[in-house]
C-alpha cells in the first residue's frame, strides 16, 4: 500500500543544515516535513555519552573551528557553551616529540609572498611550479595538512582554495573548542523545540526519487519497506555532496526528474573527504604519564608517517580517551577494514608517538566510524577543486523557486565543510522559502 502526504515544504535530511531550514521555516507559520534515511537526526554528527566513558565521544563533526557566530548562537540557545580545546600540540620529529607549533606560521609567511594561480591549479602543481621557493619539508607540511585537515586530495584540491582558507575563519590555526555538552546534544534540542504541529519528522525514510516543476514537488520514499509519497510546493535539499555525485546504478542514489543539469558543473568541481575515526577508552590516561608528565597538557599529538597520523585527548576534560583520525588517502587504504584491522593500525600509530608499548592490555573500549563507508554520507565534507571556484555558490543556487539547497558543501561565508556552515545554510535556505 502506498500512503501519500502533503506540506508546504519538504527537508530531504535531518542533519544540522535540514534541522536548522526547519526550525526557521516552522517559526514562519510552514507545515514541514523532513525526511530522514537514518534512524535518527543529526546526519554526520553522532555523539556517543554513554558506551565508554561519562562524556560526550564524537564520531563525526566534533571541533569548533574559529569563533562561527552561528554555532556560539545555536550553542547559548541549546543551554551550552564552547570550551577552549587548544592546548599543547606535539609531533614526531625522528623518533623523538617536539612540540608542533612552529610550522605553520612559516608556511604562511612562505606562501603569502607567492602570487595566486591564475587560472587556478591544483595544490599539488601549484607546489611543484613554486620548488624553489617552497622548501620540501615545507612542501610536505602542507600536503599533510590538506590530507588531515581537509580530508582532501593534494591533486584536486584548489590552490587557490587552499591558500585562501589560510586565514578564513575556520583555518587551521583559528582557535579550537568543543560543545561542552556534545553536538548531539544542540540536535537534540533542535529537535525539541521544533512545533510538533508544524513540523513532521520523518526517520527511516529513505527517498529515491524527486520529481518536480515549478511550484510542486513529488517525492518517492521507502519508510520501513513501505512505499511512501510526499507532495510539496517546495523542497529543501541537504543530502550530503557525495549523495549528489552518485551514480544512477548505486543503491543510495536519488533520481531528480527532471535531473539537476543546472548544478552539474558544480557537482563536478567539488570534491568529498574520506575519513575514519576511532574512539579508545583506556584504563587510564598513560600518555600523560610519560616523560615526567611531558604531555599533561597536550591536545593534539602528530605522527606524520602513521596510519592515523593525528590523535588528540579530551581536553580541557580530562579523561583516559584517545581520538584517533585518518582521511584523505589513507582513509582510502583503510575502506572496509575490520574493527580488529582498525584498532591495530591504530597502535601502530600509538606506537609512532609514544614508543613500543602493548597498549591493548590498556585498552578497554573502542568506538569507531568509516565515514566514507556510511551509505547515507559516503565521506566526511566537501572541498573545492582545482578550477572550482564559485562551484559552492552554484550548488546553493534555488532552481525555479522550487529546489532549495543547504549543507555545508554549499556555505560560501568561510565556514564550508564545518557545523556551522551547514546551520547558516540551511537557514539561508530557508529564508530563501519565505523570500
Amino acid at each position: 500500500m502506498r500512503i501519500s502526504e502533503e506540506a508546504d515544504t519538504l527537508v530531504i535530511g535531518a542533519g544540522a543544515a535540514g534541522l536548522a531550514a526547519a526550525s526557521e521555516l516552522a517559526s514562519n507559520g510552514h507545515q514541514v516535513t523532513v525526511l530522514e534515511a537514518r534512524e535518527r537526526p543529526g546526519g554526520r554528527i553522532l555523539t556517543d555519552i554513554e558506551t565508554l566513558a561519562p562524556l560526550p565521544i564524537e564520531l563525526g563533526a566534533e571541533f569548533i573551528h574559529g569563533e562561527s557566530p552561528i554555532l556560539l548562537r545555536c550553542l547559548a540557545a541549546a543551554g551550552d557553551v564552547a570550551i577552549d580545546a587548544s592546548r599543547d600540540r606535539w609531533s614526531v620529529h625522528g623518533s623523538t616529540l617536539r612540540r608542533a607549533n612552529a610550522g605553520l606560521p612559516a608556511l604562511k609567511r612562505v606562501l603569502g609572498r607567492l602570487r595566486r594561480p591564475d587560472p587556478d591549479v591544483s595544490l599539488a602543481e601549484f607546489l611543484e611550479r613554486h620548488r624553489r621557493a617552497v622548501s620540501p619539508p615545507l612542501r610536505q607540511f602542507v600536503r599533510r595538512m590538506v590530507e588531515g585537515f581537509d580530508a582532501a586530495d593534494v591533486s584536486r584540491i584548489s590552490a587557490r582554495e587552499v591558500l585562501e582558507g589560510l586565514s578564513g575563519p575556520a583555518a587551521v590555526d583559528a582557535p579550537t573548542f568543543r560543545p561542552a555538552r556534545g553536538y548531539g546534544n544542540l540536535i537534540q534540542s533542535i529537535c525539541r523545540t521544533l512545533p510538533a504541529g508544524r513540523v513532521t519528522l520523518q526517520f527511516g525514510a529513505m527517498v529515491r526519487a524527486v520529481t518536480w516543476r515549478k511550484g510542486r514537488v513529488t517525492v518517492e520514499a521507502e519508510r520501513r519497506g513501505q512505499s511512501v509519497r510526499f507532495h510539496a510546493r517546495r523542497a529543501i535539499i541537504t543530502l550530503p555532496l557525495s549523495v549528489l555525485q552518485l551514480p544512477a546504478a548505486s543503491p543510495h542514489s536519488v533520481r531528480f526528474t527532471p535531473d539537476l543539469g543546472s548544478k552539474r558543473a558544480a557537482l563536478t568541481h567539488l570534491g568529498f573527504g574520506p575519513v575514519i575515526k576511532v574512539a579508545m577508552h583506556f584504563s587510564r590516561p598513560f600518555w600523560a604519564e610519560l616523560h615526567d608528565a611531558r604531555y599533561h597538557d597536550a591536545a593534539f599529538f602528530f605522527a606524520p608517517k602513521a596510519a592515523f597520523p593525528t590523535v588528540w585527548t579530551s581536553l580541557p576534560v580530562r579523561s583516559s580517551l584517545l581520538v584517533a583520525w585518518c582521511a584523505g588517502s589513507r582513509a582510502e587504504k583503510l575502506a572496509g577494514k575490520s574493527e580488529g584491522e582498525i584498532v591495530a593500525s591504530v597502535n601502530g600509530s600509538l606506537r609512532a608517538l609514544f614508543g613500543r608499548r602493548n597498549y591493548s592490555s590498556l585498552l578497554e573500549g573502542v568506538l569507531w566510524h568509516d565515514w566514507q563507508r556510511d551509505p547515507f554520507s559516503c565521506g566526511a565534507y566537501s572541498y573545492v577543486l582545482a578550477q572550482g571556484a564559485g562551484a559552492r555558490s552554484s550548488l546553493a543556487r534555488p532552481m525555479q523557486t522550487t529546489l532549495f539547497f543547504a549543507g555545508e558543501a554549499c556555505d560560501t561565508d568561510g565556514e564550508a565543510a564545518t557545523v556551522g556552515g551547514a546551520l547558516r545554510s540551511g537557514i539561508r535556505a530557508a529564508r530563501e522559502v519565505l523570500g
